[in-house]
């Protein structure tokens, strides 16, 4: 597999830079090729703006309009295209990040913001007219992992949590994002106790890592409804026979409404900045 790998954390010495630099190298191992977007090394911009787009500035920017029609006219700015390239090019992202503030770094987002456009990720119909997200879309055939870590003790975030649901926690990521462009999203892997973590620590999140690794190319993914799969009506609403009386994230995922508490080890107690 080709895999892109994209890592948003300001200090190679962290537990996330070791995570990163040790899982390129299983990849690598297991015969993948892995090509690499080190947003904070790059001094990525994360700002939407009409450079973006050799858009005037002197008249309104419609982002969505204007990003789709410099993609579409190979027009972009050249850092976006560039991402975009590596994007085509990989069968699976891996994304990496501390968890801040119940969200990613800013960064990140910038990168999602200004990669994503209109048009190549999103944006995109059949040959019926019909809006491929949710399922499908303009990056649909590709496989996301997200690696998130947090700060505290694995106890405080779960279906009872103070912190919430780790699965609910990340669902615009994973689901507003990932899925809705048409990956097939895997579960995310929550390293606890980040800021703390000793040699034990680090050698078992990498055991962990490497475990998420293997089955990179086979493991099955998140099993959320396909916009076009039949489970939404025609307002998008899901149809009052699935999930009877339920409401909620996790209506949108095909097992167990109600449920999809994260593994046992894996889920963060805080979402604070910090996170190593």
């Amino acid at each position: 597999m080709n895999v892109l790998w994209v890592f948003a954390h300001p200090e190679r010495r962290s537990l996330n830079g070791a995570l990163r630099d040790h899982g390129a190298a299983t990849l690598r191992r297991q015969g993948h090729h892995v090509r690499h977007s080190d947003l904070y090394a790059m001094e990525w911009n994360p700002l939407v703006g009409p450079a973006d787009f050799g858009h005037d500035p002197r008249g309104r920017l419609i982002v969505g309009a204007a990003s789709e029609r410099a993609h579409a006219a190979g027009g972009l700015a050249p850092d976006i295209r560039a991402e975009q390239d590596k994007i085509t090019w990989a069968d699976a992202l891996v994304v990496q990040f501390p968890l801040w503030w119940f969200g990613m770094p800013a960064i990140l987002k910038g990168w999602f913001d200004r990669v994503f456009v209109q048009g190549f990720a999103f944006g995109v119909t059949d040959g019926d007219g019909r809006t491929l997200r949710y399922g499908d879309g303009g990056l649909a055939g590709r496989r996301a992992l997200v690696i998130t870590t947090a700060g505290a003790r694995p106890t405080g975030l779960g279906p009872r949590g103070v912190h919430g649901n780790a699965d609910d926690m990340l669902f615009p990521l994973l689901h507003g994002t990932l899925f809705y462009t048409g990956m097939d999203v895997l579960p995310p892997l929550v390293v606890p106790s980040a800021d703390r973590a000793g040699p034990d620590a680090h050698a078992a999140a990498e055991a962990h890592l490497d475990e998420r690794l293997r089955a990179l190319p086979t493991a099955a993914p998140l099993p959320y409804r396909a916009e076009l799969g039949g489970d939404y009506d025609t307002d998008l609403v899901l149809r009052p026979h699935l999930a009877p009386g339920g409401a909620g994230l996790a209506v949108h995922r095909t097992d167990t409404p109600g449920t999809g508490a994260p593994e046992a080890g894996t889920g963060p107690d805080s979402a604070r900045p910090g996170a190593a």
